[in-house]
C-alpha cells in the first residue's frame, strides 16, 4: 500500500480529541512512542502516518527487518528487538547464554549503526530456579555483552512483566529484583523497562518507586489495570500523576503506549491515550 493511499484509508480522529491539529498540539515533556503489536491492524507503514498525524513519530518494538520503514516516514525505533529467543528463554538459564551472546553480538553493532540506541532482553522464567541463581545467571552472561554494548553506546534494558496474570513463572516481576541486577552488573549500558502496568499488577507503589529508583529505568510501557486496555478513566492508574512523576526525574526516553484497544476507534483511542500523557 503506498503512503498516500494508506493516509486516505486511516479512520479519521476527532477533531476535538487533541484540541485541535494534533501535530501543534503537543507538550512534549514526555516523548511518547507506541507499541508496534497493539495496533497490529494496521500495517506498519499505516502506524507511521497515524504517530506521525496525532504528532510524535517514534514506534517500540521493530525490528531490522523493518526499520527501513520507519526511516521512510522518519519514524525513531524507540525500542528494538529481534536478538531475544523468546520472552520464557533467556538470560537467567546458562543454557541460552551461548545463543544469545551470539544474538546480541550481532544485533547491538547492527541497533548501533541505524542510529538507534534502546535493544530488549528479557530474563527468562524461573522453571524451578530461585531468584538468587537466576539473578547471579543473568550477571554472568550479560557481562559477556555488555563491553560491546557500552562500545556501541547500546542500552539494554530488561522488561519487568507481572507474574500474576500475564507471564507465569518471568522472573523480573519485582522492581526490587532488576534493580539489584543494574547494581550487580554496574554499566550506564543496561536498564530497566519499567512496564507500569505489570508493576502495578505485582507491587503497585507505582510513583513512589520511580521516584526513588529512575536511575535504573530507561524505558516505559503503559496499559490500563485492570484488562490492559485504555489508559482513560475506566481503569485504576492515573497516567497524568505518573507522568509528571516521570518528567520531575528529569527522564529523557520514551514512553511507549502499549494497551490493546478496545474502543471501534482504535486511532482515536490511541491520540487519547497520548493526549492524556501529554503533560
Amino acid at each position: 500500500m503506498t503512503g498516500a493511499v494508506a493516509a486516505s484509508t486511516l479512520p479519521m480522529l476527532p477533531h476535538t480529541s487533541l484540541g485541535g491539529p494534533a501535530q501543534y498540539r503537543l507538550n512534549n515533556n514526555i516523548r511518547h512512542s507506541v507499541c508496534r503489536w497493539t495496533y497490529g491492524h494496521l500495517s506498519l507503514d499505516e502506524l507511521c502516518l497515524l504517530v506521525k498525524k496525532i504528532g510524535f513519530t517514534a514506534i517500540d518494538l521493530v525490528g531490522p527487518g523493518e526499520w527501513g520503514v520507519l526511516k521512510k516516514h522518519g519514524v525513531d525505533s524507540s525500542m528494538c528487538n529481534g536478538a531475544e529467543i523468546s520472552l520464557t528463554e533467556g538470560w537467567n538459564d546458562p543454557g541460552y547464554h551461548d545463543q544469545l551472546t551470539e544474538n546480541y553480538s550481532k544485533m547491538i553493532p547492527l541497533v548501533a549503526h541505524a542510529g538507534y540506541k534502546n535493544l530488549i532482553c528479557f530474563s527468562g522464567n524461573r522453571k524451578g530456579m530461585d531468584d538468587e541463581t537466576g539473578l547471579k545467571n543473568c550477571i554472568h552472561g550479560l557481562k559477556r555483552v555488555m563491553p560491546l554494548a557500552e562500545k556501541n553506546n547500546v542500552i539494554l534494558q530488561m522488561e519487568l512483566f507481572n507474574s500474576k496474570i500475564d507471564h507465569p513463572d518471568y522472573m523480573c516481576d519485582k522492581s526490587a529484583w532488576g534493580i539489584e541486577l543494574c547494581k550487580q552488573l554496574g554499566s550506564e549500558n543496561f536498564k530497566l523497562l519499567y512496564d507500569i502496568y505489570h508493576m502495578q499488577i505485582n507491587e503497585g507503589d507505582i510513583i513512589r518507586t520511580i521516584k526513588e529508583n529512575h536511575q535504573f529505568f530507561g524505558h516505559y510501557h503503559t496499559a490500563g489495570v485492570p484488562g490492559r486496555h485504555e489508559i482513560d478513566d475506566s481503569q485504576e492508574l492515573y497516567y497524568p500523576a505518573i507522568m509528571k512523576t516521570i518528567e520531575e526525574t528529569g527522564f529523557k526516553g520514551y514512553v511507549a503506549q502499549e494497551f490493546i484497544p478496545t474502543k471501534e476507534n482504535k486511532e482515536a483511542a490511541l491520540a487519547e491515550a497520548i493526549k492524556i500523557c501529554d503533560i
